[in-house]
C-alpha cells in the first residue's frame, strides 16, 4: 500500500497531473504490481498564437510554423520579423520613428519554452534585431547585447546593416522638431511595439517582443520591451505575457512577470491581466490618463486575456484555425 499512499500525497500536495496507465495492476496481497508505470499526458492543447495590435500578418506567419510543426520559438520569430521589415508600421523595425537626434534604435527579447532569454538593445541598423536577440540566447554565453556591442556581434553573424529610417520617418522627425515636444500621444504608433506569444503542438509556449521605442526619445533610453519580465515573461509550467505602451511604467511594476506569477497563483489570464493594470493605475497619485499600457496573456490550457488602461487597444489570436483581431477590455471607462 506503500505506492497508492504516495500517490494521493503527491496528488494532494500538487506535484502535479500524472495519468497512470490503466495497465497497472492494482496493489493486492496475491498479485504483484507492474513495475511498467508509463506517465501519459494527454496534449489537448492546439496551436495558439496571440500578439500585440492588429498584426494580422505577422500572426498569419507564426500560425503557419505552427501548423507545419513547427516549434513556438520559431513561431514567434518568424512572426516578429514580417512587422520588423514593415516600413509602414512606425514602431517596430525599418521605418521605425528615430530617437530626437534622428537615429532609429531597436530593442527586441526573445525567451523560449526552457527559460532561456536574449535581448538587444539600442541598436543601428540591423533590422531583424529579434534574430539577433535569438543569437545571442542561444550563440553566447550572455543574455544581452547593447548598442555597438550588439550591432557588432549582428554583423558577425551575417546580418546586413542597412539604413532604416526610411523617407516618410524622416518627414515625421523633422516635423517634430520645429516644436521638439516630447509626448506620447495613446494609441498612435510613437510607443507601441509587436509583443508575441504561441504555444505550439507540444503544448510548449514562447514569446518574443521587438520595437523601436518611444519616438523622439532621449539618446540611449530604453523601455520595457528587450527586458526580461518587463516586456516579456514565459514559464512554460505557466502560461507567458507581453506589454505594450509606455515601458517606464510596465518596467515599475515588472508587468509581464507579473501577470505569469498571478495565474501561477490561480488567476485565469484575464484577471491577471487587469489586476496587472491595476497596479498601475492604483498607484498614489499616478495620472495615467497620459499614457497607455496594455498586456496580452496565455495560460498553460490555451486561455488568454488582454488588458488596457485606456480604449482601443486591440490584439491578433490564432486558434482554432482562425485569425482575428480583437478589441481589448479596457480600464478607463470615464
Amino acid at each position: 500500500m506503500e505506492r497508492r499512499n504516495f500517490l494521493k500525497k503527491a496528488s494532494a500536495t500538487g506535484f502535479g497531473l500524472v495519468a497512470v496507465s490503466s495497465t497497472i495492476i492494482s496493489c493486492d496481497s496475491d498479485k504483484k504490481e507492474s513495475k511498467n508505470i508509463i506517465p501519459v499526458k494527454e496534449n489537448t492543447i492546439k496551436p495558439l498564437v496571440i500578439a500585440t495590435w492588429k498584426t494580422d500578418l505577422a500572426v498569419e506567419t507564426a500560425a503557419a510554423v505552427l501548423e507545419n510543426g513547427g516549434t513556438a520559438l520559431d513561431a514567434v520569430e518568424q512572426g516578429c520579423r514580417i512587422e520588423e521589415a514593415n516600413e509602414k508600421g512606425q514602431s517596430v523595425g525599418k521605418g521605425g520613428l528615430p530617437d530626437r537626434d534622428g537615429n532609429v534604435t531597436l530593442d527586441a527579447c526573445i525567451m523560449d519554452s526552457k527559460g532561456n532569454y536574449g535581448a538587444v538593445l539600442g541598436v543601428k541598423n540591423i533590422k531583424h534585431v529579434i534574430s539577433v536577440a535569438r543569437k545571442v540566447m542561444e550563440e553566447t554565453p550572455h543574455v544581452m547585447l547593447v548598442g555597438e556591442g550588439a550591432k557588432k556581434f549582428a554583423i558577425s553573424k551575417g546580418f546586413e546593416p542597412e539604413n532604416l529610417l526610411t523617407e516618410a520617418s524622416k518627414k515625421a522627425w523633422e516635423k517634430w522638431k520645429v516644436k521638439s515636444e516630447y509626448k506620447p500621444i495613446i494609441n498612435i504608433e510613437n510607443h507601441d511595439t509587436i509583443g508575441m506569444l504561441a504555444i505550439d503542438k507540444n503544448g510548449n509556449i514562447s514569446g518574443a517582443c521587438t520595437t523601436s521605442g518611444l519616438a523622439y526619445k532621449m539618446a540611449g533610453r530604453v523601455g520595457d520591451s528587450p527586458i526580461i519580465g518587463g516586456g516579456l515573461f514565459v514559464d512554460n509550467e505557466i502560461g507567458g505575457a507581453s506589454a505594450t505602451g509606455l515601458g517606464e511604467e510596465v518596467l515599475k511594476t515588472v508587468g509581464s512577470f507579473l501577470i505569469v506569477e498571478l495565474m501561477r497563483q490561480g488567476k485565469s489570464p484575464q484577471e491577471a491581466c487587469e489586476e496587472a493594470i491595476g497596479r498601475i493605475v492604483n498607484k498614489p497619485g499616478k495620472n495615467f490618463k497620459n499614457f497607455q499600457v496594455g498586456y496580452i496573456a496565455v495560460n498553460k490550457q490555451g486561455e488568454t486575456g488582454a488588458y488596457s488602461i485606456h480604449e482601443w487597444f486591440s490584439y491578433n489570436i490564432y486558434k482554432n484555425k482562425e485569425n482575428k483581431n480583437i478589441k481589448s477590455d479596457y480600464f478607463n471607462k470615464v
